[in-house]
Formats: structure tokens, C-alpha cells, sequence
């Protein structure tokens, strides 16, 4: 479904790491992009001038009303999250993003838009399916029974049930995309809120400029994952998007390692070998995480395969350049 050109796209979340990568992307495709986040402007992490940038707390009826004026499709990115470190801690923060998500959609009645995209996550696949290192893919319907993961999970979840079912009372063309860990340049690298690969990423680049050759590993490192480059999750989301398929999907890479192994990459690129130090009792989330990309492959004819060590070599220098930056 090809969004029209005459109204602007309403991107959520478009001051953090996803959002502003998507937003660069319709600005590309000549799409007029009205940009939303709660964040004042000079702390987006990209600023694009061609949008129509607006800071608003969309957990705020009001302000939802405000950003769905007259706008052709939605991209709802927006949320209060982070990397495990932040959501094990933050339950509370995460479960309220339910406001946001809540509002937009009731702020869509009785408006005709060409596509409502909801960014999901597959923490809301149930725990103990993912209780193993060597874990099965995991395929989009076995988020039932539900036993997502305490807070973020069970938000998102519900999430999608909002938008499914005000698709079932008021026709709203949803798509509805779970991310699995997407990483890249231009998003959050330290502060607590940083995902895996960022959090790695800026602790070799610290000992390299440091030249304490020294990293903290939290947990055994044995913990499976795969991790998605951002050029992938836009291509997803703007497929999906742009899709006529009703179903949740997986957007996210099949390339599964273990943390060790993500360390062993980022180290071959930074070209250092680094002493580890095992901290178990650092929160670790589930013990083993994995995209079944059968369904989106199937339905888009295409899956995310941007290699990891690939898009690890543009994170890295990034974030390497930031730490730099940031010791000067």
C-alpha cells in the first residue's frame, strides 16, 4: 500500500535511533515527514530539516490529536526503552508507553489514513521459549499463550492488540513489525539505555583509546542473540509498511551468536585482544533469542541479511569517533 504524497507521514519517536533513520529515508523517497518527539530538538539523535519537527508528549490526548492533523499514514516508533539494563530496571517507565499507543489510535477515529505501522518487539514472545542458548527461531504465532517479558513485553503486547483490534472495529490498515535488537550508527551508545552491540561497541573502543585492554561481560557470555543493522529495519518497516499484510511480523536477522562471539567480532575489528571479566550477577534477559524469518520471507519475498560483522564495522567506527569525542 503506497502512502500518498499530498499529506505528510507522522513519524513517532522520531528524535531516538530507529525514528530518525526512518525519517531520513521517506525525506529520500520525497515523502513530507511530520517528525514527533518528546525530547527537545537538540537532543534528537537526527535532525532533519526537511521535516516538519515537533517536540510533543504523545502520552497526552491532546497532543496525539495534535500530531494526526491532516496526516496520510503513521509510523509509531515511540516509546519510553532501552537495552536490558534499562528495561529489568524500569518496568514501570515501559508500561506506561501504553498511553502513547492508546492515544494515537483513539486520536485516529473517524480519519482515513493509508497505513498505521506499529513497532512491536520480540519480547513479547514468551520466556520459556527462549530459555535455552541454543534456542529455536522464534515464529510469529508462538506469542500465544502469551508470557511475554515482564514490562516492555506485556506493553508491546498489548500493543498489538490495540491496533488489531481497532482495526477490527474501524477498518485501520495496520502493520504491526516485531524488532529483534536492531543496532547501528546514530542511536544510543552509553547512559544505561544502550543495546548490546552499542554497549560492546563503546566498551572496546574504550580500552583501545584507554589503552586499558580490559572489557566486563555481563553474564557468562553464552547467551544467544541475533542483532539486525538499522539499514535492514528500515527496509523492513517501509515493506511492511507499505504491504497489504494484517499479521504481526518478525523483522530482524536469523544470524544467530553468542555475546562472546559479538565481542570476538567487535574486538577483530578493532583490531586488539581484550582480557574479560564475567559479571554475573548484571542483568542478562532471556538465555537464548532468534528470528524465524519464514513468514516475512513469504509474504515480502525478502528477510534482513545485512552480515553482523558488517554492520558492525560502520557501528564501531561511529562509535569509536563518539568516545573519542567524547574524551576531548
Amino acid at each position: 500500500m503506497e502512502t500518498t504524497t499530498d499529506r505528510p507521514i507522522l513519524v513517532t519517536g522520531a528524535g531516538g535511533f530507529i525514528g530518525g533513520h526512518l525519517v531520513a529515508r521517506l525525506l529520500d523517497e520525497n515523502h513530507r515527514v511530520r517528525a514527533v518527539d518528546i525530547k527537545p530538538v537538540e537532543r534528537w539523535y537526527q535532525r532533519h530539516p526537511g521535516a516538519e519537527n515537533m517536540v510533543a508528549d504523545l502520552r497526552l490526548r491532546e497532543a496525539c490529536e495534535h500530531a494526526v492533523s491532516g496526516v496520510g499514514a503513521v509510523y509509531n516508533l515511540a516509546s519510553d526503552m532501552g537495552g536490558m539494563g534499562f528495561i529489568e530496571g524500569n518496568k514501570w517507565e515501559c508500561m506506561i508507553n501504553v498511553l502513547i499507543d492508546t492515544h494515537l489510535l483513539e486520536a485516529l477515529r473517524g480519519r482515513e489514513v493509508d497505513a498505521y505501522f506499529y513497532a512491536s518487539t520480540a519480547c513479547v514472545y514468551p520466556a520459556g521459549l527462549q530459555d535455552d542458548p541454543e534456542v529455536r527461531a522464534l515464529r510469529e504465532a508462538e506469542a500465544y499463550p502469551a508470557d511475554p517479558e515482564d514490562g516492555y513485553g506485556w506493553e508491546k503486547l498489548f500493543g498489538e492488540r490495540l491496533c488489531l483490534n481497532h482495526r477490527a472495529d474501524f477498518g485501520t490498515p495496520i502493520r504491526i513489525g516485531r524488532y529483534h535488537n536492531v543496532y547501528g550508527p546514530q542511536g544510543t551508545w552509553q547512559g544505561g539505555r544502550e543495546k548490546a552491540p552499542a554497549a560492546i561497541c563503546r566498551k572496546v573502543a574504550e580500552a583501545v583509546v584507554s589503552g586499558r585492554h580490559e572489557i566486563e561481560i555481563w553474564g557468562d557470555g553464552e547467551q544467544t542473540r541475533s542483532f539486525m543493522f538499522i539499514d535492514d529495519g528500515i527496509e523492513g518497516t517501509r515493506r511492511l509498511a507499505d504491504s497489504t499484510v494484517e499479521t504481526p511480523l518478525n523483522i530482524g536477522s536469523s544470524e544467530m551468536v553468542t555475546i562472546n562471539q559479538l565481542v570476538d567480532i567487535v574486538s577483530s575489528i578493532a583490531g586488539v585482544d581484550l582480557e574479560r571479566r564475567h559479571d554475573l550477577s548484571a542483568p542478562q534477559g532471556v538465555r537464548g533469542r532468534n528470528s524465524d524469518n519464514t513468514l516475512i520471507e513469504a509474504e515480502l519475498g525478502w528477510y534482513p541479511s545485512i552480515a553482523l560483522r558488517d554492520g558492525l564495522e560502520q557501528t564501531y567506527e561511529w562509535i569509536h569517533r563518539q568516545v573519542v569525542a567524547s574524551r576531548a
